[in-house]
């Protein structure tokens, strides 16, 4: 915070915020959709890291560019390692922005966000940033994911599905399960 004097002088706060360095970040990721029976799905993750309070965060696939990489490569990448599903981008979906603390560092990220569709792989290869990785219908994505911004991207999401993909006709799927549509 800052004061101005009556002789016009600024004075600067001293102490922790004071101290505080800022830096920004950028991630790349997707909504990485199915249908099955005429019901729209999901790839999620479960994220556990150590000292989370919440016992972990249901979350979208997502990571750091490498150097020199691309959003779209670095979204790909990242899903495809997180997933253990092989995708092409459908269209990108908005950004999310978002501020945190770590290790006495603000940082400001933003996370650019593709819509998805799985052209091979299989859950069970994703890697361990996630502990569990599944697919689940549109609908229940809000009851499941942790972070609000996420679950706007995903209605946001499926309003671009295909007109009909984004009705829920069956509360289960009709087909049997494979590696990349839902199981139930």
């Amino acid at each position: 915070m800052v004061a101005v004097r009556a002789d016009r002088r600024v004075e600067r706060r001293v102490g922790a915020v004071a101290r505080l360095r800022t830096t920004t970040a950028t991630s790349a990721g997707g909504i990485v959709y199915t249908v099955d029976g005429g019901r729209p799905y999901l790839v999620i993750g479960l994220r556990r890291r150590e000292g989370d309070r919440r016992g972990g965060t249901w979350t979208l696939p997502k990571g750091t560019p490498d150097p020199g990489e691309t959003i779209e490569a670095t979204a790909i990448r990242e899903v495809r390692e997180e997933s253990g599903l092989q995708v092409r981008i459908v269209e990108p979906l908005p950004s999310i922005s978002y501020r945190f603390m770590q290790d006495g560092t603000r940082i400001h990220k933003t996370v650019h966000y593709f819509l998805m569709e799985p052209t091979g792989g299989d859950l069970a290869n994703h890697d361990r940033e996630f502990e569990q990785v599944r697919w689940v219908a549109f609908d229940e994505a809000p009851g499941i994911l942790t972070f609000e911004t996420e679950r706007a991207l995903v209605a946001t999401a499926q309003g671009l599905l295909p007109a009909a993909t984004r009705s829920v006709p069956d509360p289960v799927p009709t087909r049997a399960s494979r590696s990349t549509e839902p199981s139930t």
